[in-house]
């Protein structure tokens, strides 16, 4: 082990430990993968450390220029206009692939792989410029939501490095993702007090400071902070993933209790869900929300361990999310009976299904885990097993509907 490095924790070892035996390994193999998986937790070596800094420091800084390079052709942003449509079609695109570059570098993935990694990349940016979307076009603000989605994926199987069809593969992306969700939050408040002060102080001398901030402040930082993000959550791995847990067991119940709140409210008062599209994607958000506290639960929870009252809550957060998705269900299928198909009906259709069968599978497995009858490992293999199903809806709403509706 590297000279000054924490060991694995006890659960840690005892999660590798189930995961490698449930896949027909001896328990001295089982063991030996494990430490060495493990060990990758440890703090790496100063030089390594600091050669690591540098290229997460230059991929962050050039995120931040790649956003300004659009400027250089007349594209530029306005303080006192909405974001250009360009902007946000390809905001994805001017950090994702920097991110999978830095995943690449850091698994030491083959020089042959590459093309095939930038590939979908390469997709995206003439899908997202080269569609002749009309003014106010709903498939276009579709194209603008589900790309990002869709290029996750291709993310994912750089932070994998190769290791994409393992099991622990993709759940250490979940973990990734989720914790990357954290600091980006965290940055963004932190953004939020550094442009609080820069307007008081520039304000005090008589400037406005709005060209800056709107110009050049929101927009790089918001890129450099996904690269920032990325690096401290795997330069800090062995202390984010005590947070997997805490969050998980403070935000299930809550959650829980909002879902029982709002399938009781609309029970007692009769009113059915407003289809309008802000709405369906409030839902689908709020239902994919659940979705990944599942998903970070289970990242969280060593599979050997007995159920327990919190895989009950879990299961209960399953059932109330099922309810709520069966009933935004029926809203939509009874105004698409009454008003036809719209891109954005059909695009929350099968968003709304996809995450049904996600929901209804997973409370029959949570279901015989607490009966005793299953295991947890089966209900994390579900949920890592069904990732790719979210990135080819997406894919399909980003490449096919634009054409299929007219590109209106």
């Amino acid at each position: 082990m590297i000279p000054g490095a924490r060991r694995p924790t006890d659960e840690q070892l005892r999660a590798q430990l189930a995961a490698l035996a449930n896949s027909g390994l001896t328990d001295d193999e089982a063991h030996l993968i494990a430490v060495r998986r493990l060990r990758g937790l440890a703090p790496p070596p100063p030089e390594v450390a600091r050669t690591e800094s540098l290229v997460v420091l230059g991929l962050a800084v050039a995120a931040a220029a790649a956003i300004k390079v659009p400027a250089s052709f007349g594209i530029d942003f306005d303080p006192n206009q909405e974001l250009p449509r360009f902007y946000a079609r390809n905001a994805s695109l001017f950090v994702f692939p920097l991110l999978a570059v830095y995943f690449a570098w850091k698994r030491g993935l083959a020089a042959r792989h590459w093309p095939w990694l930038a590939l979908p990349f390469a997709a995206a940016a003439v899908v997202a410029n080269a569609f002749p979307f009309s003014a106010n076009s709903d498939t276009e603000v579709l194209n603008i939501l589900h790309l990002p989605i869709a290029l996750w994926l291709a993310v994912g199987l750089a932070y994998a490095g190769g290791r994409w069809f393992s099991d622990d593969g993709r759940m250490n992306f979940v973990r990734f993702s989720g914790e990357l969700a954290i600091y980006y939050v965290l940055m963004a408040l932190g953004g939020g007090v550094l442009t609080a002060f820069t307007f008081m102080m520039f304000n005090a001398i008589g400037m406005n400071p709005d060209w800056f901030v709107a110009g050049w402040l929101l927009p790089c930082g918001a890129t450099a902070a996904v690269v920032i993000g990325s690096g401290l959550v795997e330069a800090k791995q062995s202390v984010m993933g005590n947070m997997a847990p805490v969050l998980t067991r403070l935000f299930a119940p809550l959650f829980t209790v909002l879902l029982l709140a709002f399938l009781a409210t609309m029970l007692w008062t009769g009113n059915p869900i407003n289809v309008e599209r802000e709405i369906l994607i409030g839902f689908d958000l709020l239902l994919a929300l659940v979705v990944g506290l599942v998903l970070y639960a289970a990242s969280a929870r060593a599979p050997e361990a007995p159920p327990d009252f919190f895989d009950g809550l879990q299961l209960l957060l399953v059932v109330s999310a099922l309810a709520v998705d069966a009933v935004a269900l029926w809203a939509i299928a009874a105004r698409i009976s009454e008003f036809g198909f719209t891109p954005n009906r059909v695009a929350a259709l099968g968003e709304n299904l996809i995450l049904l069968v996600n929901l209804l599978w997973s409370a029959g497995l949570y279901a015989s885990f607490l009966r005793r009858r299953g295991t947890f490992a089966a209900l994390e293999q579900w949920q890592i097993a069904y990732l790719p199903v979210y990135s080819t809806w997406a894919a399909l709403v980003v490449i096919v509907f634009p054409p299929l509706f007219g590109y209106r």
